[in-house]
């Protein structure tokens, strides 16, 4: 059984992203706060749950969230400032989002929500004054596979997952050649061999090793 919250008796929101791991597509965060009685015995990771349960979470959680918020950070972002700081920014960029704000954020993993370097700011987003001083205060926890031990990090995650899986599933309309429908960016072989007939779409992440053998890769 999930625990429905890290600190109590606050707003508490939970993070997680998909997609991190791909090499074409973006990577997806989203924060949800849920009410303090929610409770839901299928709600787990979105990795151990089917298409069909994560689908049906979905609109659990659109329905029964105090709030929620998706974030989707494109290839040629993450190509600027590195995967890791893309899937920070998502998060980051879910949280402002939110209304009502959270007093607490906890998120899946062990990156800090907040890098030493401070909220990540570059690329198309630019976090105003305001957002900076409220991310800068705003309390936060990492928790390694948090999505696996607390409901709202759970909540983000299918809402990640299903987020992501559509916006793959939308852009494999656009280049079948890839089957992003079934792969969703992964780096599976079929996907690697399609790079390699093919060449590369504006969805394909070109700081990442595209193909096994990569040296270089002609545009």
């Amino acid at each position: 059984m999930l625990k429905p919250f890290f600190l109590t008796k606050i707003l508490e929101c939970g993070c997680d992203e998909a997609g991190r791991g791909c090499l074409a597509g973006p990577v997806t965060a989203s924060s949800v706060i849920l009410p303090f009685h929610f409770n839901n015995s299928l709600l787990n990771d979105s990795k151990k749950l089917t298409e069909k349960t994560r689908e049906k979470l979905r609109k659990i959680i659109e329905n029964e969230a105090l709030t929620y918020a998706v974030t989707h950070i494109e290839p040629f972002e993450i190509d600027e400032i590195n995967i890791l700081n893309a899937s920070i920014k998502a998060m980051q960029e879910c949280v402002v989002k939110l209304d009502p704000k959270p007093s607490a954020v906890i998120i899946d993993g062990n990156a800090p929500f907040i890098p030493k370097r401070g909220i990540i700011k570059k690329g198309v987003k630019i976090f105003t004054e305001e957002e900076i001083r409220f991310l800068s205060t705003l309390p936060n926890a990492s928790i390694i596979k948090g999505d696996g031990k607390y409901l709202s990090i759970a909540a983000a995650s299918v809402l990640a997952k299903t987020y992501r899986d559509e916006y793959m599933n939308r852009i494999h309309e656009e280049f079948p050649m890839y089957n992003w429908k079934k792969n969703k960016g992964y780096p599976t072989q079929e996907h690697r061999e399609a790079i390699k007939k093919y060449g590369v779409t504006k969805y394909h992440r070109m700081s990442f090793r595209l193909l096994p053998e990569q040296l270089s890769l002609d545009l």
